[in-house]
């Protein structure tokens, strides 16, 4: 079941100023809870690691539309399911609405508690509030990117039918020695501090290092965290920032 969150801040800045602050994505960590990293891929993917529910997930989005001034919309194609739109509106010459629409779709258990928690949606709230206070504090944008994307094509908020392709796909993010903890934590499975067997576990192995399978543990080394989008070579990362 998927999750809506709307949520609108009344910004004491001017306009240009808001919608150019916010295209400084890689800068969202310093005001967006929960937010490790924000990658600018190209001008219209940004990878995200961030915790949602508790837990660490990792998303590429792309940039539906963006419309200086305006707009900017987005679908997840890689990751955690998420999709929406943050839209940009004056209020006189001096004061700025900002207005967040979100859709995602929490997977697992503690995302399932967390979204009837509304922990999310108090996120993105105190988020939005926490940007307020940034952009208000400095009184000038850090750096801007004016350019446009699929302007015109008047792109409705994109919902999660919109980030189809990460349907089934957590994103979850850990390393090799998290994964395999998880796992022998579901199996019950226990070693003590010696590395000998836990009680009514039985391994099978000779002076070939094979297990009763015929397959050595490290067979499968090059499986170990192979998550890492790092390791993609379709993707190309932009070095610098955006200015």
């Amino acid at each position: 079941m998927t999750t809506k969150v709307e949520k609108t801040v009344v910004v004491d800045v001017p306009l240009s100023t808001v919608y150019n602050q916010w295209t400084q994505f890689e800068e969202f960590p310093h005001f967006m809870g929960g937010v490790e990293k924000v990658t600018q891929l190209a001008d219209d993917r940004l990878e995200w690691v961030a915790e949602l529910g508790g837990v660490r997930r990792q998303w590429v989005a792309k940039v539906l539309e963006q419309v200086p001034d305006h707009k900017v919309a987005w679908a997840a194609v890689e990751g955690a399911t998420n999709a929406g739109a943050v839209s940009f509106s004056p209020v006189g010459p001096t004061r700025t609405e900002v207005h967040l629409e979100m859709e995602f779709e929490p997977e697992g258990f503690l995302e399932t508690v967390a979204d009837k928690l509304h922990i999310v949606e108090n996120q993105a709230e105190h988020d939005l509030e926490n940007f307020k206070r940034f952009i208000e504090s400095e009184g000038y944008e850090t750096g801007a990117w004016r350019g446009a994307i699929n302007q015109g094509a008047t792109v409705r908020t994109p919902g999660v039918e919109d980030a189809a392709s990460s349907f089934g796909d957590a994103g979850k993010v850990g390393d090799a020695g998290e994964r395999e903890a998880a796992f022998r934590d579901e199996q019950g499975i226990e070693d003590d501090v010696t590395g000998n067997p836990a009680a009514g576990e039985e391994r099978v192995q000779d002076d070939s290092g094979l297990d009763g399978s015929g397959l050595k543990a490290t067979d499968a080394a090059t499986a170990f965290g192979n998550q890492n989008l790092d390791s993609d070579p379709d993707i190309i990362r932009r070095e610098g920032g955006r200015a």
